[in-house]
């Protein structure tokens, strides 16, 4: 997959000895932007400062980046970096999290596994993407360790989790905060771009907590990111899938903002599951207004996740839990070993592509 101009996703980068700062990556080589640029913004150790100029600003830059390393290479060429020299950081100070549960198919099996016999998806379902708040704080960039959380595992019962899972996701990062009390503009005008994400979730925990109030302890640990952020222009869109009953009037589409992305789930190198973010029934400019509808503020830096991307078909879908339906189908990997849950040890990677663009991946090995 590509890492050339049509795609050139942000992160934030560090020589030895040197403070993290703000890079571009083309090919196998990050570009210092701030030497190539002539633009001290990006000597901030985080996108912030950036993200927040606004879409005018990032569409220029991003022109300027092209055209420098497609007219000016021999300019530009000093300021490009091996990646095997650098160290990746977290791409941008997290302001706040929320993850949303975007998908029909995901949202129905977990109804199903933790409400047997009673209607999957709750009744406001198809009316409103359902979210909630996660922990700003423990999102943490792709490679750190991820600690096997302990919680209340039942009644009287306390200990390490024994159901610990994979939420393949793609996450949304703000640029351009909101006025606080009025709603969110269009979409392209607030959200800078997307990364992968996978929240981690301890799912014994998460059935005994979630009620009356949803998950907490389960899915506050530990949320990886990618270290980087794809822009939007780089992505593909398509109109986002019908839904039933018609939304409220301020959830109805303006614009196609279904994405045409498909992602690979990995344990220990393995592809287990290809989970499609076309199908979604909620779409990301229905999240943002949602959000915002009762005059919640935005914050440069703010992440929203879609939640679980599964499909229809066994091998689509975005988690253990789904994948081996609670423990019960278990899957086998190569070498004879099987897999409900996650073991220590184990290293789950999630990576994506939007046609011909790579959007990099996300890693964490369970320790």
């Amino acid at each position: 997959m590509s890492w050339g101009v049509d795609n050139l996703p942000y992160g934030v980068f560090s020589c030895p000895g040197e403070r993290p700062r703000v890079g571009v990556r083309y090919g196998d080589k990050v570009l210092d932007l701030a030497p190539a640029l002539h633009d001290e913004v990006f000597a901030a150790p985080s996108l912030n400062p950036f993200m927040a100029r606004g879409r005018a600003a990032w569409h220029a830059t991003r022109e300027l980046i092209r055209n420098k390393l497609t007219t000016d290479l021999s300019v530009t060429e000093a300021h490009l970096i091996p990646l095997d020299q650098v160290r990746l950081h977290l791409p941008f100070e997290v302001a706040d999290y929320v993850d949303f549960y975007c998908s029909i198919e995901h949202a129905s099996a977990i109804g199903q596994i933790f409400r047997p016999g009673q209607e999957p998806l709750q009744p406001n379902w198809r009316h409103l993407p359902v979210g909630y708040h996660g922990r700003a704080g423990t999102v943490v960039v792709s490679g750190t360790p991820v600690r096997r959380p302990s919680g209340q595992l039942g009644p009287g019962r306390f200990g390490p989790c024994e159901k610990l899972d994979i939420e393949a996701e793609l996450g949304f990062v703000v640029g351009v905060p909101t006025t606080p009390g009025e709603p969110a503009g269009s979409f392209d005008e607030h959200v800078f771009g997307v990364t992968l994400v996978n929240d981690w979730s301890a799912r014994d925990i998460q059935s005994w907590e979630y009620v009356p109030l949803g998950p907490f302890l389960a899915k506050s640990f530990a949320t990886s990111i990618s270290p980087w952020v794809t822009p939007l222009e780089a992505l593909p869109r398509v109109p986002g899938r019908a839904q039933d009953p018609e939304p409220a009037p301020y959830l109805r589409r303006r614009a196609d903002w279904g994405l045409d992305i498909t992602l690979e789930v990995l344990l220990n190198g393995e592809v287990i599951s290809r989970p499609p973010y076309q199908g979604m029934y909620w779409t990301p400019d229905q999240m943002l207004a949602h959000m915002t509808v009762n005059g919640a503020t935005l914050r440069t830096g703010d992440l929203f996740a879609s939640g679980t991307i599964s499909g229809p078909e066994r091998d689509q879908r975005g988690s253990l839990m789904e994948l081996t339906w609670n423990g019960a189908d278990p899957i086998k990997l190569r070498g004879g070993e099987t897999r409900t849950f996650l073991q220590d040890g184990d290293t789950v990677t999630i990576r994506a592509a939007a046609g011909g663009v790579t959007l990099g991946e996300v890693s964490g090995t369970v320790g």
